[in-house]
């Protein structure tokens, strides 16, 4: 069975795709910390990293948020599906 952040992701990509946008893994090899997806809707583009309930980024995800932040992306920590769905809402709205 998948772990709470597991739960989450999926629960984020399900959320974004219903909506009728894009939710992609990032995977960086040679950039560890990147966040975990890149959600694509409305003309929007947000870096979502997935956390589990309460939990916190990790100091090296905290250094490519404020990377991507300087560089005027939008990046967002959930840790819930209601943050999931709040997103959604957002972008949609």
């Amino acid at each position: 069975m998948a772990g709470p952040e597991a739960r989450i992701e999926a629960y984020l990509r399900k959320e974004v795709e219903a909506a009728g946008g894009l939710c992609w893994k990032w995977v960086s090899p040679a950039n560890a910390g990147v966040p975990d997806r890149i959600v694509m809707l409305a003309g929007r583009v947000v870096f979502v990293e997935l956390k589990a309930a309460g939990e916190r980024p990790r100091p090296l995800q905290l250094v490519k948020h404020r990377q991507l932040r300087a560089v005027g992306m939008d990046v967002r920590v959930i840790d819930s599906r209601d943050g999931c769905r709040a997103l959604v809402r957002e972008l949609t709205a």
